[in-house]
C-alpha cells in the first residue's frame, strides 16, 4: 500500500497549515479579521430607502464616513448601516446625522427601522464568554471520549476539534470582504464542534471494532479500514448537510448568511479532520506512547498446581526406572 494512501494525515495537515499560514500573512498585512460590532462596539441602524440601491451609492451618500454598509432585501431597498464607536459615542446625534445624510440623497423615501448599540465592554465580555464556552466544551468532550474509548482517542479528537476552529477562523480572514466576525460565528463554531465530534466518534467506534477483528493490522491500516467502511455514511451526511446550509446562505438574509457561511466552512473542515486527521493522530499516539501491559502475577493456587505436577512427574519417572 502506498504511504500516502496508508496515512493521508501529512498531506491533509499540510493543506490546513497552508490555509492558516496564508491567513496569518494577510493579518500581518492589515487584512485580518473583519470584526463586527458585537466585538468592537458601535451602532447598527436599519433603513428602508424606498428604491433599489447599491452599496457604493449608499456609502457615497453617507459622505465617506466610517460606515459599513450592507444592502439587502428582495428589492435591494433595505440598507443596514453600521459604524464603530466607543463609550463616548453620542448615539442619538450619530443616528440623526446618518438619517439626514440619507434623506438628502433619497428625499421623502427613507424610513428608519431597528437601531441597536453595542458597547466595547459588551464586546469584550462576548469574547471571553466565547473562549470559555469552547474550552469548557473541549474539556468535557475530552473526558467523555477518554472514558468511552481511551485517552489517546480523546486527545486526538480534541486536537481535531481545535483544527476545525482554527481553520474556520482562517477562512474568516480569507472571506473578510463577504462576512463579519460577530456573535453568529460563535454560535457556528459551537455548532461545528458538536457536528465534528459526532463524526469523529463514529470513526473511532469503527476503529475499535477493527482493532479487535484484525489484531495483525498496523494502527494506520486499522484507521484506513475504518474510514473506508464509514465513507458512505460520511458522504451522505456531509452532502445533505451542505445542501441545506448552502440553500440557507443563498436565499437567507444578512444575519442568516453570517451564520451559514462559517457553518459551510466548518462542515467541510470537520469532515476533513474526522476522516483524515483524528484517527491517524490516534495511531501515532498509540505507536509513540504504547500502553504497558501488565503481566499477571501467579497466585498461590497456580504455584500449588505446578508443585503437584512436578511431584507426579518425578513419581512416574521413578516408577519407569524400577
Amino acid at each position: 500500500m502506498h504511504a500516502n494512501l496508508k496515512n493521508p494525515m501529512k498531506p491533509a495537515l499540510l493543506l490546513s497549515v497552508a490555509i492558516v499560514v496564508l491567513a496569518v500573512i494577510l493579518s500581518l498585512c492589515g487584512r485580518g479579521l473583519n470584526l463586527g460590532l458585537d466585538f468592537t462596539g458601535g451602532l447598527s441602524m436599519h433603513f428602508d430607502v424606498g428604491q433599489s440601491v447599491t452599496r457604493d451609492e449608499v456609502a457615497k451618500a453617507l459622505g465617506g464616513a466610517d460606515y459599513a454598509v450592507t444592502v439587502q432585501g428582495a428589492n435591494k431597498s433595505e440598507v443596514l448601516v453600521r459604524t464603530r464607536g466607543d463609550a463616548a459615542l453620542d448615539v442619538g446625534e450619530l443616528q440623526t446625522t446618518t438619517l439626514n445624510r440619507l434623506l438628502s440623497a433619497y428625499p421623502a423615501t427613507v424610513s428608519l427601522g431597528d437601531v441597536s448599540y453595542v458597547g466595547p465592554v459588551a464586546g469584550m465580555t462576548l469574547v471571553k464568554n466565547a473562549i470559555s464556552s469552547v474550552l469548557i466544551a473541549t474539556v468535557l468532550m475530552l473526558l467523555y471520549i477518554a472514558w468511552r474509548f481511551d485517552f489517546h482517542s480523546g486527545l486526538a479528537s480534541v486536537l481535531a476539534l481545535l483544527h476545525d476552529v482554527v481553520v474556520m477562523l482562517a477562512f474568516m480572514v480569507l472571506l473578510r470582504d463577504f462576512i463579519e466576525l460577530n456573535s453568529s460565528f460563535i454560535a457556528a463554531a459551537l455548532t461545528i464542534v458538536g457536528y465534528s465530534i459526532n463524526d469523529t466518534i463514529v470513526i473511532f467506534d469503527r476503529i475499535r471494532e477493527n482493532a479487535l477483528k484484525h489484531p495483525d493490522l498496523e494502527k494506520n491500516e486499522v484507521v484506513t479500514l475504518a474510514v473506508r467502511e464509514s465513507l458512505g455514511r460520511t458522504i451522505m451526511t456531509t452532502v445533505t448537510t451542505l445542501a441545506t446550509i448552502t440553500a440557507l446562505y443563498i436565499v437567507g438574509v444578512g444575519a442568516i448568511k453570517e451564520f451559514a457561511l462559517p457553518i459551510i466552512v466548518g462542515v467541510i473542515a470537520g469532515t476533513w479532520s474526522s476522516n483524515l486527521i483524528s484517527g491517524y493522530i490516534w495511531a501515532w499516539l498509540e505507536k509513540k506512547f504504547p500502553k504497558k501491559i501488565k503481566e499477571p502475577k501467579p497466585d498461590e493456587d497456580d504455584e500449588d498446581d505446578e508443585e503437584e505436577l512436578q511431584r507426579l512427574a518425578k513419581k512416574f519417572a521413578d516408577e519407569d526406572e524400577e
